[in-house]
């Protein structure tokens, strides 16, 4: 009897175990956002920082929401999943009465993709356009769009020429 006990207990451990699943956690897939370089009109190849760049997402609502405040040679900014565009505002401000900001709208396709239980789903963006408004001192001077197709963060989708 003593010897069922203990067989029955074993018996019960393995059948408990057996039905655990592995953790999910999700570290392989994300979003990913849109990546801009920024490169020097005259010499297109070289990258050009931005001096005093300060850019912030503008929203629907007319809002403003800063993003960053930097000098830099690229950036990576968010598109918004549950819209078909993304404005924001690139302000560079070379001194205190040169500044300049234009308003860069990106128009997408967004495409969402089931990648695992633990993941859910992630969004890539298709067919991506670039429009700009500019104010009346012009900084940016040429947009291109790289790769149209935004599925990771790894390289430039959008080349900005100032």
């Amino acid at each position: 009897m003593n010897r069922f006990k203990i067989l029955f207990i074993i018996l019960l451990g393995i059948l408990s175990f057996s039905a655990c699943e592995k953790d999910d956690i999700c570290t392989d897939y994300d979003t990913p956002q849109l990546v801009i370089r920024f490169y020097d009109v005259l010499n297109p190849t070289e990258f050009k920082d931005v001096q005093n760049l300060i850019v912030w997402g503008v929203l629907p609502s007319g809002g403003k929401d800063t993003i960053a405040n930097v000098a830099l040679d690229s950036i990576v900014l968010p598109l918004r999943v549950d819209a078909d565009n993304t404005s924001f505002a690139l302000s560079r401000q070379l001194s205190i009465d040169d500044i300049n900001v234009d308003t860069l709208t990106f128009n997408y396709d967004v495409t969402e993709l089931y990648k695992s239980r633990a993941c859910g789903y992630i969004a890539n963006f298709e067919n991506l356009t670039v429009t700009v408004k500019q104010d009346d001192s012009v900084w940016i001077q040429t947009i291109d769009v790289d790769n149209a197709l935004i599925e990771n963060t790894a390289s430039a989708h959008v080349k900005i020429f100032h």
